[in-house]
């Protein structure tokens, strides 16, 4: 393994990455960012950095997922453990899907035909719910509750990451079976993902419990290579109250050329170049920025701030904060997406 990599301040300086995204229509892009202690989703126009479009009465809303054809987003509902179909033009709500326990975040197959949710209660699964039907297919264990899923870059795999477990599940999506798993030391948090030339997955950067950074995973190999480790602000108070995850939120821009991490320590994004993931800088932005997404061109970052109810825009080439969106109450995941 590799060596940990941690830089000063000082030393710093001051997938939704599909390629239909970065060809797309921007008059119909939207950064959708749920709100999760509100009943409501925010849908924002990046062209005007504004709120366009609202989905109410989704209780809880954690995790979002948009059909590949912009006609449907699908929303994980905590409150009443269902995966909420909404109509994307309308904004409605089409159908509930009982799940089998409460969920946090969710993903869907490149093809639009089956999402992926991951079921945050003991023992720990991810409900697949078919799209076309609108039921629930399965259950496919995991070990441990489930955090988050995601569809890998070429959408071979389904990767699972589980706190209570400190486990990763890789699923094979053709099959929907494990095809394999690690274990960590801590909780595994948010992931970001790395493409080989051909499409296929190169590495993973994984978010961990009380990791003030993020691990690297050769996706090949199943090993860790190396962690990179944020920095710390001279003088500045570290805030405490981030329920075990001093840096959640972690993305890989859609140019593949750079990667954006999050600190809730110090309410900032740092930014690293790919793939030798050496230190561009930090910028600050809102309270406890909890998960980040990017405008398809890739010029933009929005980083949901949780502690301070606002989305940040932030300049990825000129490394700054450009604007701030206020949304609902405690916003959380977000996603990019082409909408009809």
């Amino acid at each position: 393994m590799t060596m940990i990599r941690t830089h000063s301040l000082a030393a710093f300086g001051v997938l939704v990455a599909a390629a239909t995204l970065t060809a797309a229509d921007p008059g119909h892009v939207r950064i959708v960012q749920t709100n999760s202690a509100g009943d409501s989703v925010s849908l924002i126009d990046p062209a005007t950095n504004t709120v366009v479009g609202e989905i109410r009465d989704i209780e809880a809303n954690h995790g979002v997922a948009a059909a590949p054809d912009g006609s449907r987003l699908y929303v994980t509902n905590e409150a009443e453990s269902t995966l909420d179909v909404v109509d994307a033009k309308a904004l409605k709500i089409l159908a509930r899907i009982r799940l089998s326990g409460r969920p946090n975040n969710l993903s869907i197959s490149r093809d639009g035909r089956r999402v992926y949710i991951a079921i945050a209660q003991s023992p720990g699964a991810v409900d697949v719910v078919d799209a076309a039907s609108m039921t629930r297919a399965k259950s496919i264990p995991i070990d441990g509750a489930g955090h988050n899923t995601y569809v890998t870059p070429d959408g071979k795999f389904v990767v699972a990451g589980s706190i209570a477990g400190r486990s990763l599940t890789v699923i094979d999506q053709s099959t929907e079976r494990m095809a394999w798993s690690m274990k960590f030391e801590g909780g595994v948090r948010p992931i970001a993902f790395e493409k080989n030339p051909d499409g296929s997955t190169a590495r993973m950067f994984v978010q961990l419990s009380d990791l003030h950074g993020f691990a690297v995973v050769d996706f090949a190999t199943h090993k860790e290579t190396g962690r990179v480790i944020l920095p710390d602000v001279p003088g500045a108070a570290k805030s405490l109250n981030v329920q075990g995850a001093p840096s959640h939120g972690i993305g890989v821009a859609p140019d593949g050329k750079t990667l954006w991490a999050t600190s809730k320590w110090y309410h900032f994004v740092a930014a690293y170049s790919m793939p030798d993931l050496e230190p561009l800088g930090i910028v600050h932005v809102g309270h406890h920025p909890d998960w980040l997404t990017f405008s398809p061109d890739s010029k933009f970052a929005y980083v949901a701030c949780a502690g301070s109810n606002s989305v940040s825009v932030v300049d990825v080439k000129g490394m700054k904060e450009v604007s701030k969106i206020a949304v609902g109450q405690v916003p959380k995941r977000n996603i990019t997406a082409v909408l009809q």
